[in-house]
């Protein structure tokens, strides 16, 4: 049924990106521009857009439009600032006030004016295919700027709220460019009809199957990388993130469910209830449903309302159901008919609803958020006060990528010396060391509770039924040795890496194998045609040692180069700033040398990946992302579905996501796939993906579950109400684990005798006994952070995550985690390179 709207729903209009070379329209509604009234039929980004501009030029006392940015496929990313004319008019003094109360500013001698408005951002359509929010922020635009609509001016007089009408672009056309295409003159309500079923990948995620409200502090993805600029910039008070649920779910609002990080203030936690509240007088007026403190936990920091939260505002998500399976109508399970404009009209009443208690506790807002930050300078935050990141040569790679992160995220560090003792994330215990050059980030610093948050070896979880992973700790996700210190350190400089400059040589060159910049240059290399070799022992030339791993690239077998050899390697070193080793001749001081037979030769191997229906959007993404924008190497992408017709003489490596593959189902499409890998073919198979190769008699088996628990029989009488908490025993969000490395084995090359590994499932595989390698095993008490449940502790221990298995001539290789988990893992990604260029070469 069509449910009441509690505001006066208006409309809005469309206009060129020029905003001084169009001709000024008088303000119109969304329905005016549209020419169909909102929630009745999906609007396409572009007119979204366009809206927003016309609105912009119509009322330009009280509107400022920019462009932040751009997607993968050339869509635009905007911002909307409303508010009274007096602030439009100061707008960017008061963004830089805004910063000094953050203590962020560089000019820190100005004055910090403490009665400035509050800063309401709202962000919709994240998700791409959760569509009624984008029509909801044209809807509260026009309430914003309409001359009928008195409160709103009020509430701008306090108040500069920024809209962000579609953070996801790509996703919400590829969403509603489907829809449109497949849906009636009238919609059909039942869920069995198509346009309630929409194909892979789902408009969920950006063009890289990726979901961006998983990346708010990671920025892998550009939307979120761009955004987050410029959200740093202002450091709202306020910031709310639209999104959908399934249909059958009522409206959630704030406050949130527990767990709650310990970094959250009690003025953060006593504000949500008070927009809980004014949220739940106009639902309550209208009869609609809703529930708080449910599901919806603020502990995963890269979350739309975590990342703000951590960085100082008052951050929620609001969910409505509907979702993909929404469509314009669709029956729940109730029998209620759930419409496109029930649902914009929900997310429109929250947003108005938003902006209304911000205007009304401005104040309060302004001081608290100045509290939080002078604490964080004065007193940092948590236990442990100062992190210091040991600058290890062989770490530069990783060190760089880490400190590439904080820098996006605002966060301060320095060099630090002398004596320390702290918590050593390596071995789990407190320990003594000296720190010589290297890095520290403190906690007193404005960014104090990101620092925690990202940084803290284990975070203390108040409530284990939690929405997503439950640790992240940054030297375990980058692979760095470093201490937690519960002692203020102080430090001694600016962070510098000596410059890179390369030598000519007349003979030949070492990469040492150190991280994904040395495999972005081995790429780069290999795909101009130079044959490479890479060394299977630790060898010393020159007076410089290499580890496992090291590439050589020598005339030898490049004689067809000539003299512009080393020219070509020169030049792409200097692009990625790679340090080259110059050799002279093959007869090393320690090792085996050039021409010996634990120097192998390889070329560059035809890469494909398997993606489309069946195969995580997710996983594929991740993989699709790499390649392209860090490995910079050629992927082919085959539809699973196609496998039937796909040319394997083409293909050296197939990478297999998490999937099911239902070709290995089908006799003649299995056949032809095992010829292929007896005959030379390398796979390498991630996650759920293992378990279907496994099911077509290809290589590893489940190791069986260690049932060493009670047999009490009295263990299955159970309390209904107690349902969800037993289920926890079973469950494993996300935790880190140790895993033991055999990292003489190329697989590992590159990395030290133990990597840390995210954890999201039950799954073990048995060791491998004389017919593979097992490179990397999980033993006894392995679990390092986070939650997994009580009753996989005896599951996971003494099996195999990582290994390789020669199958014919060829080679499966086996990574049962996720090594490129949401692109933030980056230790593991260097794992994925062994995989595609040495192992089983």
């Amino acid at each position: 049924m069509l449910r009441k709207a509690l505001f006066t729903l208006c409309c809005f209009t469309s206009m060129a990106w020029s905003v001084s070379a169009q001709p000024v329209k008088p303000l119109r509604s969304p329905e005016e521009y549209l020419g169909y009234k909102t929630g009745t039929r999906y609007t396409p980004h572009w007119k979204v857009v366009n809206y927003f501009k016309e609105v912009a030029m119509a009322v330009p006392s009280a509107v400022k439009l920019e462009q932040y940015g751009e997607t993968n496929e050339g869509r635009p990313l905007l911002l909307t600032m409303v508010s009274s004319a007096d602030n439009i008019a100061r707008l960017d003094a008061i963004r830089q006030n805004n910063q000094r109360l953050a203590n962020l500013a560089l000019d820190k001698a100005a004055p910090v004016e403490e009665n400035a408005p509050a800063i309401v951002w709202l962000s919709y359509n994240v998700h791409g295919n959760e569509t009624s929010s984008s029509e909801a922020a044209m809807l509260t635009l026009y309430a914003l700027v309409n001359p009928a609509e008195t409160r709103t001016k009020e509430w701008l007089k306090n108040t500069v709220v920024i809209i962000d009408p579609c953070l996801n672009p790509d996703g919400r056309d590829r969403y509603v460019n489907w829809y449109n295409m497949v849906t009636g003159k009238e919609p059909n309500p039942l869920r069995m009809a198509r346009e309630h079923r929409e194909p892979w990948p789902g408009g969920r995620t950006n063009h890289y199957n990726f979901d961006l409200n998983r990346d708010w502090a990671w920025q892998t993805q550009v939307e979120s990388q761009q955004r987050a600029k410029v959200y740093n910039t202002w450091m709202p008070q306020v910031h709310v993130d639209f999104h959908e649920q399934g249909v059958n779910e009522p409206y959630y609002f704030a406050p949130a469910a527990q767990p709650y990080h310990d970094v959250i203030t009690p003025w953060q936690r006593e504000f949500q209830v008070a927009l809980g509240k004014n949220h739940a007088k106009y639902f309550d007026a209208n009869g609609w449903l809703y529930f708080t403190k449910e599901v919806f936990d603020l502990y995963y920091p890269s979350y739309g309302d975590t990342y703000p939260t951590y960085n100082g505002a008052i951050g929620m998500t609001y969910e409505q159901g509907g979702g993909p399976s929404g469509g314009r109508a669709v029956l729940n399970d109730e029998g209620d008919t759930l419409t496109l404009l029930d649902r914009v009209t929900h997310h429109y009443t929250t947003s108005l609803s938003t902006i209304e208690t911000s205007s009304m506790h401005s104040s309060k807002l302004i001081k608290e958020f100045r509290k939080f930050f002078n604490e964080a300078v004065s007193s940092g935050s948590g236990e442990y006060k100062s992190y210091v990141i040991k600058n290890k040569p062989a770490d530069k790679e990783r060190i760089q990528s880490l400190l590439a992160l904080l820098d996006k995220n605002g966060i301060r560090y320095e060099t630090v010396n002398g004596p320390g003792r702290g918590f050593s994330y390596f071995n789990g215990k407190e320990e003594s060391f000296t720190a010589a050059n290297d890095i520290l980030v403190s906690t007193y610093q404005p960014r104090a509770a990101m620092v925690r948050v990202l940084f803290e070896p284990k975070g203390r979880l108040v409530d284990s039924a939690t929405y997503d992973i439950t640790a992240w700790a940054l030297p375990y996700a980058y692979g760095l040795e470093a201490y937690a210190c519960r002692d203020r350190m102080n430090g001694s400089g600016t962070v510098q890496f000596p410059a890179v400059t390369n030598e000519t040589t007349n003979y030949g060159y070492v990469i040492p194998w150190n991280g994904i910049t040395s495999a972005n240059l081995v790429g780069q290399l290999l795909k101009k045609g130079i044959l490479l070799r890479y060394a299977e022992q630790s060898f010393e030339v020159n007076g410089n040692k290499f580890e496992r791993g090291a590439v050589l690239v020598l005339k030898t077998a490049n004689r067809s180069f000539g003299n512009d050899l080393w020219n070509e390697v020169k030049k792409e070193a200097d692009a990625l700033k790679v340090k080259l080793y110059p050799v002279s001749t093959g007869f090393v001081d320690k090792g085996f040398d050039f021409g010996s037979d634990k120097v192998h030769p390889f070329k560059a191997p035809k890469v494909a990946m398997m993606t489309g229906e069946g195969i995580s959007a997710g996983g594929a993404g991740e993989v699709w992302h790499f390649f392209e924008n860090e490995l910079n190497y050629p992927l082919t992408l085959i539809n699973a579905a196609d496998a039937g017709r796909a040319d394997w003489s083409n293909i050296d490596v197939l990478i297999m996501p998490d999937g099911n593959y239902r070709f290995l189902t089908d006799k003649g499409q299995a056949d032809a796939f095992k010829e292929w890998v007896n005959k030379g073919g390398r796979v390498v198979a991630l996650e759920s993906a293992i378990g279907a190769l496994a099911k077509a008699e290809i290589g590893i088996k489940l190791k069986k579950a260690d049932d060493a628990e009670s047999k009490d029989s009295y263990d299955a009488l159970k309390r209904y109400e107690e349902r969800e908490r037993d289920a926890l025993r079973n469950f494993n969000p996300g935790a880190i684990f140790r895993v033991d490395m055999d990292n003489s084995h190329p697989l590992a090359y590159g990395y030290p005798p133990v990597y840390h590994t995210l954890k999201m499932d039950d799954v073990v595989y048995d060791f491998f006994k004389g017919d593979g390698w097992n490179v990397g095993v999980i033993k006894k008490e392995s679990q390092v952070a986070g939650f997994a449940g009580s009753a996989l502790k005896n599951r996971l221990k003494d099996g195999l995550l990582f290994g390789s298995q020669p199958v014919g001539n060829g080679t499966v290789t086996y990574l049962t985690d996720n090594v490129m988990f949401r692109s933030f893992w980056q230790n593991g990604k260097l794992m994925l390179c062994n995989a595609v260029f040495f192992a089983g070469n």
